[in-house]
């Protein structure tokens, strides 16, 4: 709703300051000139700037209660994101973080948000998963992309439509959990062919810093091709119960691993997304704040500058009645 106010209070201020083409081609009297003087100008008419003034003050409104409304989801979703990284950093220990690993079939998994106003989260994602898709292309390599997130899909759909195998938005419409994770991913271990998923995320470290991460997820089979070169743990120095065989300990795992890592990837995004929207409308408030001290500025100078006139005008008759 704030962000739907903020377009239609920006629309105003565009269509109050734009002139129509049929008011373009007319003769403009002096009157209408004064109207559309530029701000700061002599000129310039009070009840344009005070349209002005108006308009930004509710503007300004609007960014702080956004800056409100972001403030009050962080703390709850910052909580749950720290609970969620002790979730998939025992599967690193165990399976280890290859993202040098050099396979056929790469699925980049770029995390963004649905909603905008919250800084450069979005563009780094993209710019990162772009870049990472440039190196794992090749004559005999194929690198696909799973998006997650409105805004990413826009800015990749430009240049890599071709390459874009799945497409999921509205994931944070209800608040993010565990099971609707773990059914997106299952989803797409279902779908998209791989040899190693790289899911790429913002991690959240502050209301002001968030670091571009990238976490590699290799196929049963490529794990057990690693694990016998030595680049990863050998599960074949734990003891094993159940009668399981090695490849399905490792398809369990490599599942489990999958949706824990989308989990807490999907936390760490919405956390620095809120953390960014946070900062970009306290700067945002803060400009508008700015911006009406000078129309004021110019609204003071005007109005003084038109009572100038008038009492020049009243004296001088005043002084040509006397002659």
């Amino acid at each position: 709703m704030a962000m739907a106010a903020l377009r239609r209070e920006g629309r105003r201020v565009l269509l109050s300051s734009t002139p129509s083409p049929a008011a373009a081609m007319a003769p403009r009297s002096p009157a209408a000139h004064q109207e559309i003087a530029p701000l700061g100008a002599r000129s310039v008419s009070t009840q344009v700037v005070r349209n002005r003034m108006k308009s930004v003050r509710n503007i300004q409104k609007i960014t702080k209660a956004m800056k409100m409304v972001a403030a009050s989801k962080l703390r709850a979703v910052q909580i749950r994101t720290e609970n969620s990284r002790g979730l998939w950093q025992p599967f690193t220990a165990l399976l280890g973080d290859v993202p040098s690993v050099d396979v056929k079939k790469n699925v980049i998994v770029a995390i963004t948000s649905d909603k905008g106003l919250c800084g450069g989260i979005n563009s780094t994602s993209v710019k990162v998963s772009k870049a990472l898709h440039k190196l794992t292309s090749g004559p005999e390599k194929e690198s696909k992309y799973v998006i997650l997130g409105e805004k990413g899909k826009v800015q990749l759909i430009r240049d890599s439509k071709d390459s874009i195998e799945m497409s999921i938005s509205e994931l944070q419409k209800n608040p993010i959990n565990y099971t609707q994770i773990a059914v997106l991913a299952d989803d797409i271990l279902k779908n998209v062919e791989y040899d190693a998923l790289r899911v790429v995320f913002n991690k959240f470290h502050s209301v002001i810093s968030f670091k571009p991460t990238m976490t590699t997820i290799l196929s049963p089979e490529v794990m057990e091709k690693e694990s016998e070169s030595g680049k990863v743990s050998d599960l074949d120095s734990y003891e094993i119960e159940g009668g399981e065989t090695k490849s399905e300990i490792l398809q369990n795992l490599t599942e489990f691993q999958f949706s824990c890592v989308m989990y807490n990837a999907a936390l760490e995004n919405a956390c620095s997304e809120l953390g960014a929207r946070m900062s970009a409308m306290d700067s945002s408030s803060r400009n508008a704040g700015e911006m009406l001290d000078r129309l004021t500025l110019t609204y003071n100078r005007t109005r003084q500058a038109s009572i100038t006139t008038e009492l020049i005008e009243i004296i001088s008759g005043a002084s040509a009645l006397e002659g």
